[in-house]
Protein backbone atom coordinates (compact mmCIF):
# COMPACT_ATOMS: atom_id res chain seq x y z
CA UNK A 1 0.00 0.00 0.00
CA UNK A 2 1.50 3.52 -0.64
CA UNK A 3 2.26 6.17 1.78
CA UNK A 4 0.51 9.33 1.97
CA UNK A 5 2.28 12.37 3.73
CA UNK A 6 -0.16 14.91 2.58
CA UNK A 7 -3.80 15.51 1.88
CA UNK A 8 -3.22 16.62 -2.00
CA UNK A 9 -1.05 13.28 -2.40
CA UNK A 10 -3.87 11.54 -1.51
CA UNK A 11 -6.24 13.28 -3.38
CA UNK A 12 -4.63 12.56 -6.46
CA UNK A 13 -4.67 8.96 -6.67
CA UNK A 14 -8.24 8.89 -7.12
CA UNK A 15 -10.67 9.44 -9.97
CA UNK A 16 -11.77 12.75 -10.79
CA UNK A 17 -15.56 12.65 -9.05
CA UNK A 18 -13.50 11.40 -6.26
CA UNK A 19 -11.59 14.12 -6.17
CA UNK A 20 -14.49 16.36 -6.26
CA UNK A 21 -16.55 14.32 -3.39
CA UNK A 22 -13.53 14.12 -1.03
CA UNK A 23 -13.08 18.20 -1.50
CA UNK A 24 -16.46 18.63 -1.19
CA UNK A 25 -16.16 16.90 2.28
CA UNK A 26 -13.18 18.63 3.23
CA UNK A 27 -14.43 21.50 2.97
CA UNK A 28 -17.87 21.10 5.32
CA UNK A 29 -15.62 19.58 7.72
CA UNK A 30 -13.31 22.58 7.69
CA UNK A 31 -16.26 24.68 7.74
CA UNK A 32 -17.55 23.07 10.88
CA UNK A 33 -14.37 22.95 12.43
CA UNK A 34 -12.54 25.96 11.44
CA UNK A 35 -10.08 25.19 14.62
CA UNK A 36 -9.06 21.78 13.20
CA UNK A 37 -5.51 21.11 11.63
CA UNK A 38 -6.16 19.06 9.10
CA UNK A 39 -3.46 15.49 9.54
CA UNK A 40 -3.12 12.52 8.09
CA UNK A 41 -3.53 9.68 9.87
CA UNK A 42 -3.71 5.87 9.48
CA UNK A 43 -3.05 6.69 5.56
CA UNK A 44 -5.97 9.05 5.30
CA UNK A 45 -7.27 12.47 5.57
CA UNK A 46 -8.32 13.36 9.41
CA UNK A 47 -9.17 16.68 11.27
CA UNK A 48 -7.81 17.45 14.36
CA UNK A 49 -8.05 19.29 17.70
CA UNK A 50 -6.82 18.16 20.87
CA UNK A 51 -7.45 14.41 19.30
CA UNK A 52 -8.51 13.21 15.92
CA UNK A 53 -12.21 13.92 14.86
CA UNK A 54 -12.94 12.57 11.83
CA UNK A 55 -11.00 10.68 8.97
CA UNK A 56 -12.29 10.28 5.47
CA UNK A 57 -11.43 8.47 2.67
CA UNK A 58 -12.14 7.86 -0.78
CA UNK A 59 -13.40 4.14 -2.59
CA UNK A 60 -14.75 2.81 -5.79
CA UNK A 61 -18.15 3.40 -4.98
CA UNK A 62 -17.91 5.71 -1.99
CA UNK A 63 -16.86 8.05 0.59
CA UNK A 64 -15.76 6.63 3.50
CA UNK A 65 -16.65 9.23 6.52
CA UNK A 66 -15.17 8.32 10.44
CA UNK A 67 -16.86 10.09 12.92
CA UNK A 68 -15.57 7.78 15.67
CA UNK A 69 -18.17 5.12 17.17
CA UNK A 70 -19.56 7.86 19.48
CA UNK A 71 -20.24 9.85 16.66
CA UNK A 72 -22.13 6.86 14.70
CA UNK A 73 -24.24 5.75 17.75
CA UNK A 74 -25.02 9.63 18.72
CA UNK A 75 -26.81 10.07 14.95
CA UNK A 76 -27.64 6.15 14.07
CA UNK A 77 -31.53 7.48 14.00
CA UNK A 78 -30.39 9.44 10.77
CA UNK A 79 -28.42 6.98 8.99
CA UNK A 80 -31.08 4.97 7.47
CA UNK A 81 -30.03 5.59 3.89
CA UNK A 82 -26.41 4.92 4.04
CA UNK A 83 -24.38 1.63 5.17
CA UNK A 84 -22.60 2.02 8.58
CA UNK A 85 -21.00 0.25 10.65
CA UNK A 86 -19.84 1.21 14.68
CA UNK A 87 -16.96 3.17 13.39
CA UNK A 88 -17.84 4.36 9.39
CA UNK A 89 -20.23 5.46 6.90
CA UNK A 90 -20.71 4.94 3.28
CA UNK A 91 -21.94 7.79 1.14
CA UNK A 92 -22.19 6.70 -2.10
CA UNK A 93 -19.93 8.34 -4.82
CA UNK A 94 -22.66 9.18 -6.84
CA UNK A 95 -24.94 11.03 -4.31
CA UNK A 96 -25.05 14.72 -3.18
CA UNK A 97 -22.88 14.46 0.91
CA UNK A 98 -25.62 15.02 3.47
CA UNK A 99 -24.11 18.66 4.49
CA UNK A 100 -26.26 19.09 7.72
CA UNK A 101 -25.75 15.73 8.89
CA UNK A 102 -21.98 16.31 8.30
CA UNK A 103 -21.74 19.04 9.85
CA UNK A 104 -24.14 18.34 13.12
CA UNK A 105 -21.71 15.39 13.30
CA UNK A 106 -18.73 17.17 13.37
CA UNK A 107 -20.05 19.60 15.69
CA UNK A 108 -20.70 16.95 18.02
CA UNK A 109 -17.16 15.41 17.28
CA UNK A 110 -15.78 19.14 18.66
CA UNK A 111 -18.04 19.22 21.87
CA UNK A 112 -17.23 15.97 22.56
CA UNK A 113 -12.89 16.34 22.28
CA UNK A 114 -13.51 19.54 24.69
CA UNK A 115 -14.89 17.65 27.02
CA UNK A 116 -12.46 15.03 26.98
CA UNK A 117 -9.81 17.51 27.42
CA UNK A 118 -11.35 19.02 30.10
CA UNK A 119 -11.26 15.66 32.08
Amino acid sequence: MKKYNTVEEYFSDFTKMAQVKLQELREIIKAAAPQAKEVMSYNMPAFKQNRILVYYAAYKNHIGFYPTPSGITTFEARLTNYKYSKGAIQFPIDQALPKELIEEIVKFRIEEDFLKKKK
